[in-house]
């Protein structure tokens, strides 16, 4: 396969894998995902909200939920780009944001390890969108450089494994009875969800990247799995660990699909309650500026 334009060679699998078999998961599961996750954006943005006629880059922004949310918070005077290194994602961001008659957003898409922005922001921001660079520095430090100076950045990204005890759990059970394919072909999501995770491995990018005053808040709010076990288990299947070990196994996992989908039932039995299945999840709300 050839370069993608502007994407770094060791981002490139990710790409790919964000563009097709992950952007497809996403659309199935989208309300769970855009939900679940929002309650922690909430979080951060109350926190560190946007101000009226700010310009805003929303880095890995996906169906572009956040870009819609922000451009409401910035007004007519603000502006938001949002930037995904996935083009399915972006296509459908730009419809619906057409769709909803905002005049005050735009989109690109692109891989920040190779990008370098011909205009300035005032605010950074991101939904678990930052985990997943291969090489963390250059694109953080590239998000840096079109801040203007004092200009800020908030990201949410996920807390260690240990600390989503649903997402370790699932992925524990599915690993006990799946060999991984060592020789898979199937994309990798690159570093994967918990790349972030550690508060100390977070800080430190961000101060190689160039940015000062960093803080991280821990943020533990619960999230909507599913509207029964049965939702929970095939969103459970499907992203994830646990959905990144059974792709990348293939057909073995597929012939296993009943067992598995047992065994994370009996995994995940105990977060159900009459009104969904409600795991706890943690992520960290980190903040830094631009000097």
């Amino acid at each position: 396969m050839g370069n993608m334009a502007g994407v770094a060679a060791n981002n490139e699998e990710a790409v790919q894998a964000w563009n097709g078999v992950l952007f497809e998961r996403f659309v199935q599961y989208r309300r769970i995902v855009t939900e679940g996750l929002g309650a922690h954006g909430e979080v951060a943005l109350r926190l560190h909200p946007p101000r009226p006629g700010e310009r805003v880059l929303d880095i890995g922004c996906g169906f572009g939920d956040t870009v819609q949310r922000i451009a409401a918070v910035v007004g007519p005077k603000g502006s938001v780009l949002g930037f995904d290194a996935a083009e399915n994602f972006i296509e459908m961001a730009r419809e619906e944001a057409e769709a909803a008659g905002l005049d005050n957003v735009e989109f690109a898409v692109g891989d920040l390890q190779v990008t370098e922005f011909d205009r300035s922001f005032d605010f950074a921001f991101s939904r678990l969108g930052t985990m997943f660079f291969a090489n963390p520095v250059p694109a953080m430090r590239n998000v840096r450089r079109a801040l203007v100076p004092g200009g800020r950045l908030c990201m949410v990204v996920w807390r260690r494994k240990l600390e989503n005890d649903w997402m370790h759990r699932a992925e524990l059970v599915v690993e006990r009875l799946v060999e991984e394919d060592e020789n898979s072909d199937e994309p990798t999501c690159g570093p994967g969800p918990f790349s972030m995770g550690d508060a100390d491995v977070t800080s430190q990018i961000l101060l190689s990247a160039g940015f000062e005053e960093i803080s991280l808040r821990r943020c533990d709010t619960e999230i909507q799995i599913g509207t029964d076990l049965d939702e929970a288990v095939a969103f459970a299947m499907a992203l994830g660990p646990a959905g990144e070990v059974i792709r990348l196994a293939g057909e073995e996992a597929e012939r296993m699909r009943p067992e598995l989908a047992a065994a994370l039932r009996e995994g995940l039995a105990e977060f159900e309650r009459p009104d969904g299945v409600w795991a706890p999840a943690s992520t960290w709300i980190v903040s830094a500026i631009s000097p």
